[in-house]
């Protein structure tokens, strides 16, 4: 006879925290929100610690490389969409990784031939206004001068205009033999007040550009999350079909971690692929697995070898799995009943293998709700969706901005492998919608927003991390009726409008 869990599973939404003591050390200013990403022995440190508790959702309209390194520079990782082809997304890792290596390798080159137009389309092109001038036009090349946005005026010159006529020349610029160590590329920047110090090879061929932007970006973002060689952290998306080609792509191309995209972890599948990468990579290579709604599914992909297990099952904004097949549970009570096993589990094996919740956060309250329940980290897909970095367009629609934003199991999208269950190749039924989301800005100003609200409520239940909020945290479950007396109510709202003064 089937099993009957006759409570009810509970959302978010259905939960308070209720305020503990705040000594007068609990400011936001003092809450740390670092947190595990990936599994650590007891005593040990993680391989990969966040600073921020919040990744991005593996999706076509959340996760592509602006986003991975907007997201990294606020402390967080993205995790790019797998949905693509291999060639594709290893290449956007690739961009994220290189991004900001202190040493970059040009992508902007031109030869001394080319026309003032080449290299404004090359700007447009690339978002980039340094670009170098070599003998064949490659970007490690002999240098023969470089071009910036000061030594050109597109409203003053002729488009035709050869390069060769307007660039910096070799011989008036400031440069660096190869083997000059970042620092030392740094001070010569400084001293010479540069935004631009390219480094040479004996052969006076061009080997990378050092940029006073990435020394200045690096100290307005304190809680950037770099690696060994000072490059972002960059996750990315596998599925359980084409793993052997896409593992060995995405690592070569400098990811992080990887992480199992599927709707539902608890397979033989996920099992066989964590499998293949351990045999083939041991420990380094870093991959989370799920998504999860129990302990017994959590213990089955604990067991093995997932470095962090997703939780949720049709809570996202555009999943609608649950009304299509009828499987899921409210995230909170999974989250729940995952983190409660996730601690056993630790207590048993010595082994701490971080929860991310995924899906179901509506509000930024939410989030703080999600860490307070026992999840490490969280998951955004719609949050996300709606800055400028995502990968969607921003459309008018009325007179008001939206961005677009659809599932993974959308007829858009088309992702088989996400639901794939060992039939044909396609995306049989659909288990995501098309939508739009309203259109919210820069990531920077919205997450420090986010967080903020973050570090304020764990100020009031009496917590500076993370660890130390599910330690105190206390929770009650509300009433419908005490839900509406949370908001406004029994009041005439003024509108929210902008004087101009």
């Amino acid at each position: 006879m089937a099993i009957f869990i006759n409570e009810p599973s509970h959302t978010f939404n259905e939960y308070l925290l209720i305020p503990g003591y705040s000594s007068s050390e609990c400011i936001p200013a003092n809450v740390s929100l670092k947190t595990p990403l990936v599994r650590y022995k007891k005593g040990e440190t993680p391989a990969i610690t966040m600073n921020i508790p919040m990744v991005s959702a593996i999706m076509q309209s959340v996760s592509g490389d602006r986003l991975a390194v907007a997201l990294a520079t606020e402390g967080g990782v993205s995790f790019i969409y797998g949905s693509q082809s291999v060639e594709d997304e290893a290449a956007m890792v690739k961009r994220a990784k290189s991004y900001k290596a202190g040493f970059v390798k040009s992508d902007s080159n031109v030869t001394p031939d080319a026309t003032m137009a080449d290299v404004v389309a090359l700007k447009e092109k690339t978002g980039h206004s340094t670009v170098a001038v070599t003998e064949d036009g490659t970007a490690d090349g002999k240098l023969l001068g470089i071009v910036t946005g000061r030594d050109y005026r597109v409203s003053r010159m002729d488009p035709q205009t050869k390069v060769k006529e307007f660039m910096t020349p070799f011989d008036k610029l400031i440069w660096a033999k190869e083997g000059t160590t970042l620092k030392e590329a740094n001070d010569i920047i400084w001293d010479n007040k540069l935004n631009s110090l390219p480094i040479i090879s004996d052969e006076g061929k061009l080997l990378y550009f050092v940029f006073r932007k990435d020394y200045d970006t690096h100290k307005q973002n304190p809680n950037e999350l770099l690696d060994t060689h000072k490059r972002y952290v960059v996750g990315a998306g596998i599925n359980t079909r084409d793993y052997a080609e896409r593992v060995p792509a995405l690592v070569e191309a400098g990811a992080d971690v990887l992480c199992i995209d599927s709707s539902e972890g608890f397979s033989e599948w996920q099992k066989l692929t964590l499998e293949w990468i351990r045999e083939r990579y041991g420990d380094k290579v870093k991959v989370g697995a799920g998504n999860v709604v129990d302990a017994e599914g959590f213990r089955f992909l604990a067991d093995c070898g997932a470095d962090f297990i997703k939780v949720g099952i049709g809570g996202g904004s555009i999943c609608i799995t649950r009304e299509t097949k009828g499987i899921g549970r409210g995230q909170a009570t999974a989250l729940i009943e995952v983190c409660k096993a996730r601690d056993e589990y630790f207590e048993e094996t010595g082994i701490y293998v971080p929860v991310c919740s995924d899906g179901g956060i509506v509000y930024d309250h939410h989030i703080t709700l999600a860490l307070a329940m026992g999840a490490d980290f969280v998951m955004l897909g719609r949050y996300f969706a709606r800055f400028d970095e995502s990968p969607t367009n921003k459309v008018n629609i009325g007179g008001t901005y939206y961005k677009e934003y659809w599932g993974e199991g959308s007829a858009r999208a088309r992702n088989w492998q996400r639901y794939d269950l060992g039939g044909d190749k396609k995306l049989s039924f659909e288990e995501g919608v098309d939508s739009y989301v309203p259109y919210a800005g820069a990531l920077k100003d919205n997450v420090a927003l986010s967080l903020s609200k973050v570090k304020s409520t764990m100020c009031n239940c009496g917590a500076l991390s993370i660890p130390e909020l599910q330690q105190k945290a206390k929770l009650t479950l509300v009433s419908a009726t005490s839900i509406v007396e949370g908001g406004a109510h029994d009041v005439i709202q003024k509108e929210k409008t902008t004087s101009i003064k």
